[in-house]
């Protein structure tokens, strides 16, 4: 042994000194290593990855640079999300988004937050510029198929001009329709005799009219709480064509329930304010916790699972928040899950409106119960690593008209009113529109 060493050391000595300085440097590393292994490797650190394997993610390789969580190979127990009966007879055509354009939007940032392939996107304003012209206040609204493929877009320049753009050997086909029918305005007047839905469409309402009376009102009424008795009178700007019924805007609501009158009118950029200007809708939060994370792995829809290879969409964003950070709800709303998942862990999802919903994902614990009110910024849990997660973070996803969106950019409602000369024709026609809207 002694030999041995004795000729290391004589060899060592004949290296060159830059090839001296590496091996040493080396040796000294495994040293380090050698002498901290005892607690690197402890029975502490070892337990997590034990109980992970015993959820059956034995498939799965955990590694230390595993940085993007494989969480996503199922849709979360969609079907345990409730749906109140406004969900199912009033959501419209399945796989159909609606967006009303507002200041700053364009083509591609409408489109991309649905998740729709950005080369679709590139080829129909390749092929339609026009489109790169829309104006505040129109309407787009689109069919996608499964996979996130867009097969139709319609483009509602304005009461008489429609423009469709549809799918056709992998480019789009145009056609425009223009109307030449007169507009008329109808006011139709009912009582809850039931529920909301019979109700309207006794009164006169299509389905189409009555998607748009719960949109416009989703802030200040909850629907499935109405009672019998309860009145409402809806103000309709309706196309008549041939004698026909062939289009429908519209244009202000009143509902009376609990012995207060609830007020929602059009203005000219498309959306809906109350008597006053100010705007229905409620703040949303991008970041669901007091203060912004690193981000660990974005929304992506055409995500390719590193395991099986296969597509399997990312519909969130996970945050690297460390286990026990609070969670927060990103607006108003109401809890409709709250409970434990194999997939996802602990996790919460909250109710917005008729339009909105949030999920929050892999919580260590959760602070709140299945129909509890919350206010934006209240505390609903505290961030974990349950479920199928490969390190501790925060999985959260928003959804709008059970569509999954990129909460990072997607474009959120404002809570600011009208102002200036918007404010002023705004007030102007509300005041004609209030005279029109008289309960029975």
């Amino acid at each position: 042994m002694h030999r041995v060493a004795h000729s290391f050391v004589l060899a060592f000595n004949h290296l060159p000194r830059p090839h001296r300085v590496i091996l040493g440097s080396l040796t000294i590393a495994t040293l380090a290593v050698a002498v901290w292994r005892p607690y690197t490797y402890s029975p502490v650190m070892v337990q997590p990855v034990s109980r992970i394997v015993e959820e059956d993610y034995k498939l799965l390789k955990l590694t230390p640079e595993a940085s993007e969580p494989l969480d996503q190979t199922t849709s979360y127990s969609d079907d345990n999300i409730p749906k109140g009966e406004l969900d199912e007879r009033v959501e419209g055509e399945a796989g159909m988004y609606e967006h009303v354009v507002s200041s700053g939007d364009t083509l591609s940032s409408i489109l991309n937050q649905y998740g729709v392939d950005t080369s679709d996107i590139t080829l129909l304003a390749q092929q339609y510029p026009a489109l790169c012209n829309l104006k505040v206040g129109q309407s787009l609204s689109w069919t996608l198929t499964a996979d996130s493929d867009l097969q139709r877009l319609i483009w509602d320049i304005s009461r008489r001009e429609t423009r469709t753009y549809d799918r056709v050997d992998g480019s789009f086909k145009e056609s425009i329709s223009n109307m030449t029918g007169e507009w008329r305005n109808i006011i139709m007047k009912g009582q809850l005799d039931g529920n909301f839905v019979t109700s309207a469409r006794a009164a006169g309402l299509t389905s189409s009219d009555i998607s748009a009376v719960v949109k416009a009102l989703q802030w200040q009424i909850d629907f499935r709480k109405l009672r019998k008795g309860e009145q409402f009178s809806v103000l309709i700007s309706r196309k008549i064509l041939d004698g026909k019924r062939a289009k429908s805007q519209l244009l202000g609501v009143r509902l009376r329930t609990g012995g207060k009158d609830y007020y929602a009118f059009r203005a000219d950029d498309g959306k809906f304010y109350n008597r006053d200007a100010a705007s229905l809708a409620s703040g949303f939060m991008r970041f669901p916790t007091m203060k912004q994370f690193r981000v660990s792995s974005n929304f992506n829809p055409r995500r390719l699972n590193p395991v099986t290879g296969r597509i399997a969409p990312h519909r969130g964003v996970d945050f690297a928040v460390p286990i026990g950070t609070p969670v927060l709800a990103a607006g108003d709303g109401e809890v409709i899950v709250s409970k434990r998942d194999g997939t996802a862990g602990n996790y919460v999802a909250i109710r917005h409106g008729c339009q909105y919903m949030t999920r929050y994902m892999h919580l260590k614990k959760l602070l709140v119960k299945p129909g509890q009110k919350v206010k934006r910024g209240d505390h609903i849990a505290l961030s974990g690593n349950t479920g199928r997660s490969t390190g501790p973070h925060l999985h959260f996803e928003m959804w709008i008209n059970q569509q999954a969106v990129n909460p990072l950019t997607t474009k959120l409602p404002r809570t600011e009113g009208l102002t200036g000369n918007d404010r002023a024709t705004y007030l102007a026609q509300v005041k004609q529109m209030l005279s029109q809207l008289q309960l029975n």
